[in-house]
């Protein structure tokens, strides 16, 4: 698969008239090419309506978009987008933001992480070469930083930017993970999906970025987000005491069935 079906875009949105256009017509222009879909939680501001008349200029097939009837969490967001990618056949799925904090041209980057390097699921790193953070201040940048310290004491797994949304899956990764199981949706997602993914053994790669903050549009940032991943991410390590991370390989099965059969 060469084309553009080959790799899908998610970018949940909540008031982003202001970047969205911006962000949506520089995606379209990288090569490889990139589909993307738009989650948007019943924007006020219009974000849905600009999206609609984006897909009548690039078409339909290249720019997605499912509407939803008010906020429903990040997290919900993206579960329903994996499910929508992985029902049309897209081999990687990708997470990033609307506002730039993310530039696009990283997704290319992240894409071949996992594709040419063979990860599993590469995430787009603030902290895996120093602290790579512009336009925060420097509260907030402590924060999220002793965040990803946090998360690895409690859980132990290998990653410094726990907190991240910038990330390419393979389509493996999301097939493997019950996904109607995720139980969180603020940053507490990101770290979940991450420690699951580990835990099943897939291989996670961390790909240096630099994270410039929004200059336009409202931060959805909020403390209760921030105590979400406090706590759940000792609720995380907890039930792992108590879950088996039992995967499927394509590969032992697909050598199973080319096994000659025993007369």
């Amino acid at each position: 698969m060469n084309g553009s079906k080959e790799r899908i875009v998610v970018i949940p949105t909540y008031n982003e008239i202001e970047n969205i256009e911006t962000v949506l017509r520089k995606v379209m222009s990288l090569e490889p090419t990139f589909d993307v879909l738009i989650v948007d939680d019943g924007s006020p501001d219009g974000t849905a309506l600009k999206v609609k008349q984006l897909q009548d200029e690039f078409g339909d097939n290249r720019i997605h978009l499912l509407e939803r009837k008010g906020k429903l969490g990040l997290g919900t967001a993206y579960l329903t987008a994996f499910k929508y990618a992985l029902k049309k056949g897209y081999q990687y799925i990708f997470e990033m933001d609307a506002d730039f904090s993310h530039n696009p041209d990283d997704l290319v980057r992240l894409w071949r992480a996992c594709a040419e390097e063979g990860n599993d699921l590469a995430i787009g790193s603030r902290y895996i070469q120093g602290v790579n953070v512009v336009n925060w201040p420097m509260g907030r940048v402590l924060m999220s930083y002793f965040a990803g310290v946090y998360v690895r004491f409690i859980t132990g797994m290998p990653v410094m930017d726990a907190t991240a949304g910038f990330k390419c899956y393979r389509r493996r990764v999301l097939e493997a993970i019950d996904l109607d199981s995720i139980r969180f949706v603020g940053y507490a997602f990101q770290i979940e999906m991450k420690f699951t993914s580990w835990k099943y053994g897939f291989k996670l790669k961390e790909v240096p970025i630099i994270f410039t903050d929004r200059t336009k549009g409202v931060s959805k940032m909020s403390t209760k987000i921030f105590k979400e991943a406090f706590l759940g991410v000792i609720q995380l390590k907890v039930d792992s005491f108590f879950k088996r991370y039992i995967r499927e390989s394509v590969e032992t099965f697909e050598a199973i069935k080319l096994e000659p059969q025993q007369s």
